[in-house]
C-alpha cells in the first residue's frame, strides 16, 4: 500500500470514529436533565453509539471506491458486517438497561400506556432486529439474494427512521442548537448517501449500458460473458478487480452480484466475466442470450498487480478463484510483462480445470510456470494431488520467495488453510493479498 493509502486509510478510520462519537459529545453540552442517574443516562449513551454506527452502515455499503480503496471493498464489507453487531448489542443494552436501572420506566412498555416516541423506539427496535436476523440466517430462512437484499436495504432505513423518531419524540438531548444540528447533520448524510446510491449512481449507469456479445461455455460448469458497451467508450479497471452485474434490468434493480474480470485490463472496450454455476442467479447464467442488456457498477477492489508491484508473483487460486487470476495473467501477456509468476491452481478432477488449455498455452507468452493440484486425480497422474499444503508450496516456491508478492483466492476455508501453511513456512505475510466475496 502506498503512502499516501495508509493516509487517507488513516483519515478515514479518525472520521469514522468521530461521527460515531459525536451524540456521546454532545451529551455533555448543556445541563443535564434532572434526576436520570448513571445507568440511564449510560444507557442512552449506548443507544446513540449504535445508531450512529447504524447510520454510518449506509456509506460502508454504499460502494464509495474513494472510501474503500485503503482497504478493499471485501474488508470494508466484513467490518460492515461484524460492526452491525456491536452496534445491535449497543441498542439491546440501551433497551434493557432503562427498566433495570428505572423500574418505574416499565409503563412506558404497556401498550395502553405508551406514548408514541416509545411505540416507534420499540418498532425500531425490533426493524434492526429483522435486519440482524435475516443477514445471520438468509440460507436458513430460504431466502433467495434479492429477496433478502429488498428485505435489508427497506427494513434498515426504515428501522433508522423510527429510532430518530423516537429521539425526537424524547428531546433530553435533541434540544439546542447544537444538538439538534448534530442530528440533523446525520440525518442529511445518511440520506444523501442513500440518494447517491439508489438514484444517483443508477443514473450514472442507464447512460453507461452493454450488451452481450457472446456466452461461452468453459470446463468446470463456468461461462464467460463478453460485454460490448453501447455509445460509450468501457470501463478502464486493474487487473483482477471486479463489478456489480445487472443483466436484462434496470440499474435501478437490486438485482445485481459481484463478479471478477476474467479480460485483460487492456481490453476495456472488450469485457469479459467468467461466472460458474454455484447460485440461484449463476446456476442459470448459461441461459443468458446475447443481445441482453447489461450494467456495471465498478470496478471494485484491490487484488491486483497494480497496487502491489514487486519483482515477481505466485498466485495460489482454487476453482473459480482462477477468474481474477487470469485477468492478471492476460494482461501480462498483453503488457509483454516479464516478471516470473508461479500459479498453484487447485480443482478437484483434470477435466473440470477452467481455462486448462489457454493455461498451457500463456507460458509461451509469459515468464509463467502452473502447477495443477487436483482433489481426484486421474489414474496415472503424476503432478501434485490433495490440497495444497506447506509441505507442497515448500516443494515449488522460487528461491527468491521472500521477494514475491502473494495472491490467494479461493473459498475462504482455502484461503484460511494456505495462510496458515504460508505462515508455517515463515513467509511475509504483509506481502500476501487475498479476495472474498462472501459479502452476505
Amino acid at each position: 500500500m502506498t503512502t499516501k493509502l495508509v493516509l487517507r486509510s488513516v483519515l478515514l478510520i479518525g472520521v469514522y470514529l468521530a461521527v460515531s462519537m459525536a451524540p456521546l459529545f454532545a451529551m455533555l453540552i448543556g445541563p443535564t436533565p434532572p434526576g436520570r442517574g448513571f445507568w440511564r443516562e449510560f444507557s442512552v449513551a449506548l443507544g446513540f453509539a449504535g445508531l450512529a454506527i447504524m447510520g454510518l452502515q449506509f456509506f460502508l455499503t454504499g460502494r464509495f471506491r474513494s472510501l474503500t480503496a485503503p482497504y478493499g471493498i471485501d474488508v470494508v464489507y466484513h467490518f460492515h458486517r461484524a460492526v452491525s453487531l456491536i452496534a445491535f448489542s449497543f441498542i439491546l443494552l440501551h433497551a434493557g438497561i432503562i427498566p433495570l436501572a428505572g423500574p418505574e420506566t416499565l409503563h412506558l412498555l404497556h401498550p395502553a400506556t405508551s406514548p408514541w416516541w416509545m411505540v416507534a423506539g420499540i418498532a425500531g427496535l425490533l426493524a434492526f432486529a429483522v435486519v440482524i436476523a435475516t443477514s445471520l440466517y438468509r440460507k436458513q430462512l430460504g431466502l433467495v439474494y434479492e429477496r433478502w437484499r429488498g428485505i435489508h436495504g427497506t427494513v434498515a432505513v426504515v428501522a433508522v427512521a423510527l429510532a430518530m423518531t423516537h429521539i425526537g419524540g424524547v428531546g433530553y438531548y435533541a434540544q439546542g442548537y447544537v444538538k439538534r444540528g448534530l442530528w440533523i447533520a446525520l440525518i442529511i448524510g445518511w440520506v444523501l448517501a442513500l440518494a447517491y446510491v439508489r438514484l444517483i449512481k443508477p443514473m450514472i449507469m442507464l447512460r453507461r449500458p452493454y450488451r452481450i456479445e457472446e456466452v461461452a461455455k468453459e470446463r468446470g460448469r463456468s461461462w464467460t460473458l463478453t460485454l460490448r458497451p453501447e455509445g460509450h467508450r468501457g470501463m478502464n479497471f486493474m487487473p483482477g478487480q471486479f463489478a456489480w452485474l445487472t443483466l436484462g434490468a434496470s440499474p435501478y434493480s437490486i438485482r445485481e452480484h459481484p463478479f471478477s474480470f476474467s479480460s485483460s485490463a487492456m481490453e476495456p472496450d472488450r469485457l469479459r466475466m467468467t461466472i460458474k454455476e454455484l447460485g440461484d442467479f449463476t446456476s442459470r447464467i448459461g441461459e443468458v442470450r446475447p443481445g441482453t442488456r447489461a450494467y456495471l457498477d465498478g470496478p471494485h477492489g484491490t487484488f491486483t498487480i497494480d497496487r502491489h508491484g514487486a519483482a515477481g508473483y505466485v498466485f495460489i487460486a482454487g476453482g473459480v478463484g482462477i477468474t481474477p487470476v487470469m485477468s492478471i495473467l492476460r494482461t501480462m501477456a498483453d503488457r509483454h510483462d516479464a516478471r516470473p509468476v508461479l500459479l498453484l491452481y487447485g480443482s478437484i478432477r483434470w477435466e473440470e480445470i477452467t481455462f486448462r488449455e489457454e493455461l498451457d498455452e500463456l507460458p509461451a507468452r509469459l515468464n509463467l510456470r502452473v502447477v495443477h493440484v487436483l482433489e481426484e486425480p486421474p489414474e496415472g497422474w503424476k503432478g501434485e494431488s490433495g490440497r495444497i499444503t506447506a509441505e507442497l508450496l515448500a516443494r515449488h516456491l522460487p528461491a527468491d520467495r521472500m521477494a514475491r508478492e502473494y495472491f490467494i483466492c479461493g473459498p475462504e476455508p482455502m484461503q484460511k488453510a494456505i495462510r496458515n501453511a504460508m505462515d508455517r513456512l515463515g513467509l511475509p505475510m504483509e506481502h500476501v493479498q487475498s479476495e472474498s466475496f462472501n459479502f452476505v
